[in-house]
């Protein structure tokens, strides 16, 4: 309703409710306009959309495919703007400079060769404590920057058990309050399970993995340099597939920049 429209409203209801007082209905329109709007509530500031560089070089799981839709179904459904950074070749990372202006590092790429600039582009980005979410291969994201595993995300990946062996998805003990995970459905990857033996012990575990004899963790939480960081070994082109994947990093974007889901 617009300012003016508000003001009409108020006037006209001063003037048409049963039960005003003597005094405030023998008060000049002006002065009954006045008095109503002393206690108008201020308007709530509309946070500006997230602003997000997803960085995608896995071609073995489809990153560029997978992102891109992420990316339409974030604007579509949230407003949320993306900037895509795909990597030309393992040594090519072009267009990392939208890092500068963004909320969110999105990172799902595989062993990346880059180095120099680029890569110290994105070490300057973690290290000065902004939000980070991982996919899948962003453990073992870039070949010349393998610490990134355990320094940020505070994981142990270790390789990964047979490809025949999906795991059966759901939510961890540690994870049951979490906002990432409310409503999770569980369900049944299509994706190998990740080892990661031995996290960080300030990570909250959010979802699990279960095959014959294994469980890990496959979702979890931790604060690094002050920001948040959310990272998922789960990533396989069938995840994106699935309706509680992609609410749980749709949930994860949100949280880790601190912002509440709108309704």
């Amino acid at each position: 309703m617009s300012r003016l429209n508000r003001r009409r409203f108020i006037f006209h209801s001063a003037h048409t409710t049963v039960g005003l007082s003597a005094t405030l209905a023998s008060l000049r329109a002006g002065e009954v306009l006045a008095e109503f709007l002393e206690v108008e509530t201020p308007s709530r500031k509309i946070a500006p959309p997230l602003r997000l560089c997803l960085i995608s070089g896995s071609e073995e799981y489809h990153s560029d495919d997978s992102l891109s839709w992420l990316a339409d179904y974030l604007e579509l459904n949230y407003g949320v703007k993306s900037h895509k950074v795909f990597a030309k070749s393992l040594t090519e990372l072009p267009g990392l400079e939208a890092l500068d202006d963004s909320d969110c590092m999105v990172l799902f790429t595989r062993r990346l060769e880059i180095t120099g600039e680029p890569l110290e582009r994105i070490k300057r980005y973690i290290e000065s404590g902004h939000p980070i979410v991982g996919i899948r291969t962003a453990s073992h994201a870039f070949q010349n920057w393998l610490e990134l595993d355990k320094l940020v995300f505070g994981g142990d990946y270790q390789n990964h058990y047979g490809k025949d062996l999906h795991p059966y998805i759901e939510v961890a003990e540690t994870g049951t309050d979490h906002p990432i995970v409310q409503g999770f459905e569980p369900y049944t990857s299509s994706g190998s399970l990740y080892r990661n033996p031995n996290l960080a012990p300030d990570t909250t575990v959010l979802l699990k993995g279960t095959i014959p004899g294994h469980v890990e963790p496959v979702a979890w939480v931790r604060l690094y340099k002050g920001a948040r960081v959310f990272y998922t070994s789960l990533g396989h082109p069938d995840d994106f597939r699935q309706k509680s994947f992609v609410r749980m990093l749709v949930r994860a974007i949100f949280w880790v920049c601190r912002r509440e889901l709108p309704d």
